[in-house]
């Protein structure tokens, strides 16, 4: 009797241990999310070169494409990547247009939430509610970088974790997990911060008789 009233009273000790440390992780994360949203939030407009890197779960090197983007808040987005795999992605902030000039087709899909959290497009939609999409930490190495993770709160997301490294306040790179355990790396280089792009910039352009794959529209 007294063996089990001891571990009734070490159990819920425990649990009312718990709570104020899973508090302090979520204002952690509160804390974060907000450092992050404030540095995405400066960025007006956004344009780089880019490397992607595809690795599997063994480290071995699956895909690499090169490519330009562009971004502009509020909602515009566009992404070309070159031969051997050339496609486009284009967003004007109400629905996504993917071009796949090799298929010949083109898929229009409307911007729901599930594409809003697809990663590149932080840099153009709105991030002033991140932390209740992700859990976000952050930590700095040195005096100018700056490194976030997002870890989904939807089991449904495309990812289950994004590291975003800042170095003196510009984004060079993320690094996205999936839930195989494959990891997709964008390093960005010749970035440009904050100088004027026109909307049409992102008008995708294609030829008329390509198929056209509506999903939701």
């Amino acid at each position: 009797m007294i063996r089990s009233l001891l571990a009734g009273f070490a159990l819920v000790t425990a649990l009312g241990s718990a709570a104020p440390a899973l508090a302090d992780s979520e204002q952690e994360s509160l804390k974060a999310a907000e450092q992050l949203s404030a540095m995405l939030r400066s960025y007006e407009t956004y344009q780089a070169r880019f490397i992607q890197i595809v690795v599997d779960s063994s480290g071995g090197r699956v895909q690499e494409t090169r490519g330009n983007l562009k971004a502009k808040r509020p909602g515009l987005f566009y992404w070309e990547t070159g031969a051997p795999l050339s496609q486009f992605i284009v967003s004007d902030g109400e629905k996504v247009e993917v071009y796949d000039p090799d298929l010949e087709q083109v898929t229009i899909h409307t911007l729901d939430d599930r594409i809003q959290t697809t990663p590149a497009l932080l840099l153009s939609g709105e991030v002033g509610n991140l932390n209740e999409s992700y859990r976000v930490s952050g930590r700095s190495i040195g005096e100018d970088t700056r490194e976030f993770t997002l870890e989904p709160r939807s089991a449904d997301s495309l990812f289950t974790s994004l590291r975003l490294s800042f170095y003196d306040g510009e984004l060079q790179e993320m690094r996205m997990e999936d839930s195989l355990s494959q990891m997709s790396i964008l390093s960005f280089d010749e970035i440009r911060l904050n100088e004027d792009i026109e909307r049409s910039a992102f008008r995708l352009e294609y030829p008329e008789e390509v198929d056209v794959i509506r999903d939701g529209v």
